[in-house]
């Protein structure tokens, strides 16, 4: 009787031993899940700049995230290339920054128009650029976007709205302080920027 309950308690005391193991390692393999799970939450935060700032924005994932910042980044360029003011370190500084969103086709465009006096009559007539965004349509297969929209060139007599279409390339970079959505545009060109307006302005 007494080695009958000796091998039962062996018994028992395999069981609670195998079981402690087996929970020892169900713990381990959900510690390393929730680690890596952890992991591949991290990767998919992004940080946005505001005003130098960089804020945390949580999304359900980064690659469908991609085409909103494609789009962000596009429009921004537009923005800063565009958006002059009878300053020439204004007009400098814009340009500078947008020249860090795009390959060289930016620079030479920017050489183009200044050969032009395109930035000369801008600071001599106290004229003021702006743009307004229409649309931007991505084609994901070639990685290739067309920006479409207007230019207003707000001068003391007159207001004129020019059209707007460019097209390029994009590819996904790094992120910097200087390119926070990691793209790099490409081969970019203007294709039209025709008058579409030319308004007096009223003088009392």
């Amino acid at each position: 009787m007494l080695i009958k309950n000796i091998e039962q308690r062996i018994i028992i005391n395999k069981i609670v031993s195998l079981g402690t193991v087996a929970f020892a390692v169900i713990i381990v393999l959900a510690g390393f899940f929730f680690a890596y799970k952890m992991i591949q939450d991290s990767r998919k935060s992004i940080y946005i700049l505001d005003n130098g700032v960089p804020v945390l924005a949580k999304q359900t994932d980064v690659l469908l995230n991609r085409p909103v910042e494609y789009k962000a980044q596009i429009e921004l360029f537009h923005r800063l290339f565009f958006t002059l003011a009878p300053d020439d370190a204004y007009i400098k500084e814009n340009i500078q920054k947008s020249l860090y969103l795009i390959d060289d086709s930016g620079k030479k465009e920017y050489t183009n128009l200044k050969e032009k006096g395109f930035y000369n009559q801008i600071v001599a007539s106290s004229s003021m650029v702006s743009i307004h965004t229409d649309s931007i349509s991505l084609n994901m297969e070639q990685k290739k976007f067309s920006f479409y929209g207007k230019q207003m060139i707000t001068r003391k007599s007159a207001v004129i709205t020019r059209k707007l279409v460019t097209e390029g390339f994009f590819e996904d970079i790094i992120r910097s302080p200087n390119n926070p959505h990691g793209v790099l545009l490409k081969n970019w060109r203007i294709l039209d920027n025709e008058e579409l307006s030319n308004q007096t302005k009223n003088s009392y």
